[in-house]
């Protein structure tokens, strides 16, 4: 199976300041922003194009609900999780399975790109949250 970093994900509490960061200091542009209301997820969400390289700004919008929520409690601001394109995400499920690697099933969606994701159980990747991608579509 092929991997390819596909984006970095990163939590915010101020989504407006981290725009700019991102946008004045390391040259990104802003590629889309946007809100996911879908249960689990309960974000703002600014994608951003630095050096070929895309980055996830991930700000809250439910401090009750929200994953990015309670991982800023927990852990403060920062790397949130690191997603890896993986051609076929059907076989690369399979793949982990059989390799005894759990996911979080209530994660897997197809966000608004049309890219479907997974996140792997954080208690069998050294506490990283990795997150396993597919573009089916494209």
């Amino acid at each position: 199976m092929n991997f390819k970093l596909d984006h970095i994900g990163i939590a915010v509490r101020n989504l407006e300041d981290s725009i700019y960061f991102y946008e004045t200091i390391l040259g990104g542009s802003l590629i889309d922003r946007y809100k996911s209301d879908a249960k689990g997820v309960e974000s703002e969400i600014a994608i951003l194009e630095i050096g070929g390289n895309r980055t996830e700004l991930l700000a809250p919008t439910n401090n009750t609900t929200s994953p990015i929520a309670r991982f800023l409690k927990q852990k403060g601001k920062g790397v949130h999780h690191i997603a890896y394109h993986v051609g076929d995400l059907d076989k690369a499920l399979e793949d982990l399975k059989n390799r005894d690697i759990r996911v979080l099933e209530d994660s897997l969606r197809t966000n608004k790109h049309g890219r479907r994701l997974i996140y792997l159980n954080p208690a069998d990747t050294d506490g990283t949250i990795i997150e396993y991608c597919d573009y089916p579509n494209q």
